[in-house]
């Protein structure tokens, strides 16, 4: 049984800086392209970075770019989401997401297979 769980959330100050962390289960990373998504209230789930290991070059959209960086343990079966220069816009809950090898995944959330419960992200001061 496929299963992804989320952890690293919580309260961070403008600026901060924080490390989410998902623990995949029930299947072997290793061929499974890896996501992060998040929704803030009121807003669409959107793609705040992905990457299929068939391809190598992660996506991040472009608010993110330069302050998120997506990483993936194998060996651990573990995808993590490094976040710097924080800003209010970035307060969402941040969900983690896989897709079976060969789907042609992409930003929408149609595309991927699995979904964990997600993680609040807080900016605040």
């Amino acid at each position: 049984q496929v299963q992804l769980v989320e952890s690293g959330g919580g309260l961070v100050q403008p600026g901060g800086s924080l490390k989410l962390s998902c623990a995949a289960s029930g299947f072997t990373l290793d061929y499974y392209s890896t996501a992060w998504f998040r929704q803030a209230p009121g807003k669409e789930r959107e793609a705040v970075s992905f990457i299929n290991p068939s391809d190598g070059t992660p996506y991040y959209t472009d608010s993110v770019k330069g302050r998120f960086t997506i990483s993936r343990d194998n060996a651990k079966n573990m995808v993590y989401l490094q976040m710097n220069s924080l800003e209010y816009e970035d307060t969402a809950v941040y969900y983690c997401a896989t897709a079976r090898p060969g789907i042609r995944v992409g930003v929408r959330p149609r595309d991927w297979d699995y979904w964990g419960q997600g993680t609040q992200v807080t900016v605040s001061s």
